[in-house]
């Protein structure tokens, strides 16, 4: 087998660059199977629940068993793949979450669906890591890495525009259990494709499985998770979630600090200045973006008597925008920096929120649908290039500890930006000024990430 392990060799890998399409496809594959598996489970909810004859709360797990898993598990994956493979953990993930998908198509009870369903958000939390990882050590030259990051954060928007449209076209014609099969196909392509073309890496040297500080941070996470879960019924139980996910984030700091270099997530990676901007401005990015996905369908149906079809059909811009402009990301990145691309494209996404509001305080749908295309243009401009620069910064050795962070802070900021702006909505009336009260509060967010992550100039820009 060919390893290289990447603390001693930092040149090509054994498997040349006429592999490279391949390994592309494989790993697009994997975000692929990940985000589709999430976008069309949502509209499969309501025919799941009449066929096992379940309730909301049940059915509000369906869901998130998947998001908690993958939470919990992220800093986990990220170190299994520096550990004992990248390529080797995402193959696992791809099968995990591929096995887990029949499971779930084959599931003869509500129960059992939800146990599928938390065992397929444990292989998104090895396969999405390592798929970014492998990226960071494939394509070792800046401007490779950014081209094929840009086709690779398509993917996320191309899933979020096809996973409506097919999901709904599955269930009318096959039913719900098609929703999970078709998941099956892609991962098995992404599991045949790897070992044809990702050469494999590892970095153990020095490091371990630390059970302390995975406890901590599976806690720290979980618990957010948890609270953004709960969040959207009541807060009793949030709060409490809020409160322990804080304290065990802090003492997973703590446990860090001393441990140094061997540590599950080295402290000194946020001392890097690049990673830390990438970091806050991926986190502000989607505080944003997911609140406006939470929000604006529901105000839709809710004010504007929108049908749930006719609101799914009213965020395609976003979706496709951001399909359109991703692989791009790279040349952008060439002729103008990262520093103008990731701080632009997210102070796009924070005009986008800010015209929203506008939109919802004059009642007005076409300014609402500009303000939406702007915040898929921006995610769009900003996806690629703040993964290149979280990757990018730290050595390839520490690729999927980095992948798992930059994920990480995608989590934190879509569970946060839910939960925030949720309330935000809810306390302003839980109507077009909600809506008006919790975009601008969103675009001020991006507004400041965006200034954030202007100040971390990256390496290739600093003289």
């Amino acid at each position: 087998m060919n390893i290289i392990n990447t603390r001693i060799v930092d040149g090509t890998p054994a498997r040349g660059a006429s592999h490279r399409p391949l390994a592309l496809i494989a790993l697009c594959l994997a975000v692929l199977v990940a985000q589709v598996d999430t976008a069309v489970v949502n509209l499969a909810i309501h025919p799941i629940g009449a066929y096992f004859d379940a309730g909301v709360g049940a059915m509000q797990w369906v869901i998130d068993s998947y998001n908690f898993l993958y939470a919990v598990l992220l800093l986990t994956g990220g170190l299994l793949a520096d550990l004992y493979g990248r390529r080797l953990i995402f193959m696992a993930g791809a099968l995990v979450l591929t096995l887990a998908s029949l499971g779930c198509a084959l599931a003869p009870s509500i129960a059992i669906l939800i146990a599928a369903r938390a065992v397929a958000g444990l292989g998104a939390a090895l396969i999405i890591p390592a798929s970014l990882a492998n990226i960071r050590v494939v394509w070792q030259q800046p401007a490779e890495r950014g081209r094929a990051l840009g086709i690779w954060a398509a993917c996320n928007g191309l899933a979020l525009a096809i996973g409506p449209t097919l999901g709904g076209i599955l269930i009318h014609h096959f039913g719900w259990p098609s929703v999970f099969l078709i998941a099956i196909p892609l991962g098995a392509a992404a599991l045949l494709l790897a070992p044809l073309s990702i050469p494999e890496s590892r970095d153990p040297v020095g490091r371990r499985f630390d059970a302390p500080a995975q406890a901590l941070g599976m806690v720290a996470l979980g618990a957010l998770a948890f609270a953004a879960i709960e969040s959207h019924a009541s807060w009793t139980l949030a709060l409490p979630a809020l409160a322990v996910s804080a304290i065990s984030a802090i003492l997973f700091v703590r446990v860090e600090a001393a441990k140094g270099a061997a540590a599950l997530v080295p402290l000194d990676i946020f001392r890097i200045r690049e990673f830390r901007g990438a970091a806050v401005a991926t986190a502000g990015m989607t505080f944003g973006m997911y609140g406006t996905l939470f929000l604006l369908p529901l105000t839709w149906q809710s004010v504007g008597g929108m049908s749930a079809t006719q609101a799914g059909l009213a965020m395609m811009p976003m979706a496709l925008i951001f399909v359109l402009v991703s692989p791009f990301t790279g040349a952008l990145v060439r002729s103008f920096g990262a520093r103008i691309v990731t701080s632009g494209g997210v102070s796009i996404i924070g005009l986008g929120l800010l015209l929203i509001a506008i939109g919802g305080a004059l009642s007005s749908f076409p300014a609402e649908e500009v303000g939406l295309t702007l915040t898929g243009l921006g995610m769009g401009i900003a996806t690629g290039p703040l993964m290149g620069i979280a990757v990018g910064a730290v050595a390839a050795a520490r690729s999927g500890t980095a992948s798992s962070l930059i994920n990480v802070a995608r989590m934190a900021g879509a569970t946060i930006g839910v939960a925030i702006l949720g309330s935000v909505f809810a306390f302003a009336g839980g109507d077009e000024t909600g809506l008006r009260a919790a975009m601008l509060l969103g675009g001020c967010v991006q507004l400041g990430c965006a200034a954030f992550a202007w100040s971390a100039r990256p390496k290739e820009e600093q003289g």
